[in-house]
């Protein structure tokens, strides 16, 4: 029995757990950046196919890495205050260098470094770093938490025949069902102003019975 015992095994120890991971989040995150030129780019962005299971387990690890790219996007705008837009080597970036502004900027931004660093560790790709820290931290600034999705497949998986699901980031193409309206009758009939005729009103049987009464003493007199 496992009780009280958090995650799957998905038949691996835990070294292999833990690298299948990283190069599933890094796979995941590098689809988000897709070069237009490549001819094995992916077909959708920022979307990657793979069995429930490890789709379930993803999700927390990747979301976790998004939370530390939002965490350092504020430390990054407070340290642009003393940046300089100076040539790094250049006699004005070595005045900065020697400045209390880089004394400042040096305190602003090392928890940003940290956290960078804390995501490579769980990483170990430069390119998925970038990409988490510059487009998807900006990209989810104001959504707090669910960053991303699991939707599963009917196809399942050949040799095996594992349910199969796929898990993308949110914000885009989301998924709104939208109330279909039925188009307006339009007739091709001129409207004119004149008022419609008046119809006339159907006759009762009474009435009817009254008025042939009515004829018949007319025609006795």
């Amino acid at each position: 029995m496992r009780h009280r015992l958090r995650g799957r095994k998905l038949g691996r120890n835990a070294s292999h757990r833990k690298a299948m991971f990283r190069n599933m989040a890094a796979s995941l995150i590098k689809t988000v950046r897709v070069d237009e030129d490549d001819p094995l780019r992916p077909r959708v962005a920022g979307r990657i196919v793979t069995t429930v299971a490890k789709a379930k387990e993803l999700r927390p690890f990747v979301e976790k890495l998004v939370t530390l790219g939002k965490k350092a996007v504020a430390h990054e705008q407070a340290a642009a205050e003393f940046a300089t837009d100076a040539e790094k080597g250049s006699d004005a970036w070595r005045d900065w260098r020697t400045s209390d502004k880089w004394q400042k900027w040096s305190q602003t931004i090392s928890p940003a470094v940290a956290l960078r660093r804390q995501a490579f560790s769980l990483l170990r790709d430069n390119d998925a770093v970038s990409i988490l820290f510059d487009e998807l931290a900006e990209r989810f600034a104001d959504r707090d938490g669910g960053y991303t999705r699991i939707v599963r497949l009917p196809n399942v998986r050949l040799g095996d025949a594992g349910q199969q699901a796929l898990i993308e980031f949110v914000g885009e193409r989301d998924r709104v069902k939208s109330r279909k309206r039925t188009a307006p009758v339009v007739s091709d009939e001129p409207v004119s102003d004149e008022p419609a005729p008046q119809q006339d009103e159907p006759v009762t049987d009474s009435e009817k019975a009254v008025s042939a009464d009515a004829e018949a003493k007319e025609a006795t007199e």
